[in-house]
């Protein structure tokens, strides 16, 4: 049996919980009240050293600090989820991309966009593999796992809305 780890990070968006891997790859980031978010279950290690350089990396995103995660991730998924969520990884901090033109990146038809829209919504990674960075094709701001108030606080924070 492999050994899951977890932890709890305070940020601006409520505490985070995040697991990793025994190898130290992170392996979900989630918040409060998200759609089918992680559950810590009893077999789990709770041990805050596995994320210190998670932890560090947030603070400096939220600080301002840091446009780009460069932390080792495994998330595992569908081979269709994995090029949805790769996608997800070019896009820049401060830019918005639509379920459609994610959908024309990896190759998928146009009628495949609900498709996406599901590997997005299932996205394990949430803030670091920015999933919150897609909209929808009249730019609103359509589906979240993390909920539209913590999107628009994460696409203000990046400058792509503007401060209230």
């Amino acid at each position: 049996m492999t050994t899951t780890y977890w932890t709890h990070v305070d940020s601006p968006l409520g505490p985070l919980l995040l697991t990793a891997a025994p190898t130290g790859e992170l392996t979900s980031l989630t918040v409060p009240g998200q759609k089918k978010a992680t559950v810590v279950r009893d077999d789990w290690t709770h041990d805050p050293g596995p994320f210190r350089e998670a932890e560090r990396q947030l603070a400096a995103y939220f600080a301002g600090d840091l446009k780009e995660f460069r932390l080792p991730t495994r998330a595992v998924g569908t081979p269709f989820r994995e090029k949805v969520w790769a996608a997800l990884d070019d896009v820049p901090y401060g830019g918005t991309v639509t379920y459609g033109e994610i959908a024309a990146r990896v190759g998928a038809p146009r009628a495949a966009v609900r498709a996406v829209g599901g590997a997005i919504g299932a996205n394990p990674l949430l803030i670091v593999r920015p999933c919150h960075r897609v909209i929808g094709a009249d730019g609103s701001l359509t589906g979240y796992a993390g909920g539209l108030e913590r999107k628009v606080r994460l696409l203000t924070h990046e400058g792509v809305l503007p401060r209230a």
